[in-house]
């Protein structure tokens, strides 16, 4: 099984967010709900948005939902590509985005909270699409969790259109939303010491696929072989911040 790129242009679900993370290595997840349907306009960035400085060169925007943002994000590569926005690195977390490299961060910072933000819904982008064998151990446990018959998890999975919100971990360990807020699952009482590569896994409103073997304390729904990380590959990660995703079952799961 590989993943590839489609231009399936299914609607997303509308995502959610859980624990605050670090830039470059995320925490469990868990916390509020930020549930948001479909628009077809722009907005502004939303009220309450904090731009906080960091170092001479940098800005931390704070949002106050995974889903304001993923859109900035989105907004911001945007502005990069087309060149209105000199930054070197734009990296997004659960609820902040990290601009590093800028020339002008005062400048900015100023600007920025009057920029108009397309919401996720008007974006249309081809998917990765990612062959799963729903075989994973705790797919009982989920079932029992959602209310469904064990059979019926690959569907419902599968049925959701996903977006890698941001990334940590492990390198090409994506965040994924998308799932409806009645699918959320708790982290496992126990982790386990090693969970294998391949792995595609649920914890609270995240959905992820571990990139190599590691210990965890995900419920384990099925396994694919995509490679999520590849250091001979451009970019090494198949998931990167933004990307819609789609979980296709395989040998009859």
């Amino acid at each position: 099984m590989t993943a590839r790129a489609t231009g399936h242009t299914t609607p997303s679900v509308s995502p959610r967010t859980g624990a605050r993370a670090d830039h470059g290595a995320a925490r469990a997840p868990s916390g509020d709900d930020a549930p948001a349907g479909h628009r077809t306009t722009s907005a502004a960035v939303p009220a309450g948005t904090r731009v906080l400085p960091v170092g001479d060169r940098a800005l931390l925007v704070e949002v106050s939902s995974g889903e304001a943002a993923q859109a900035l994000h989105a907004e911001l590569l945007r502005r990069r590509a087309e060149g209105s926005l000199a930054v070197r690195e734009i990296v997004p977390a659960a609820r902040t985005v990290l601009l590093d490299g800028l020339d002008d961060p005062a400048r900015v910072a100023e600007r920025l909270p009057g920029w108009a933000v397309p919401p996720l819904g008007t974006r249309a982008e081809e998917a990765v699409e990612i062959p799963v064998r729903y075989d994973g151990p705790d797919l009982a446990d989920v079932a029992a969790l959602w209310g469904v018959r064990a059979h019926e998890v690959p569907t419902v999975h599968a049925a959701a259109e996903f977006r890698v919100a941001f990334c940590g971990f492990a390198p090409g360990f994506g965040y994924l939303t998308g799932l409806p807020e009645r699918y959320d699952v708790p982290r496992r009482a126990t982790p386990r010491t090693a969970v294998p590569a391949g792995s595609v896994a649920l914890a609270g409103p995240y959905t992820g696929v571990y990139p190599r073997s590691s210990p965890g304390g995900w419920q384990l729904i099925g396994t694919t072989d995509a490679v999520l990380w590849d250091h001979t590959r451009v970019p090494a990660a198949l998931l990167t911040p933004g990307t819609r995703v789609r979980f296709v079952p395989v040998d009859g799961s």
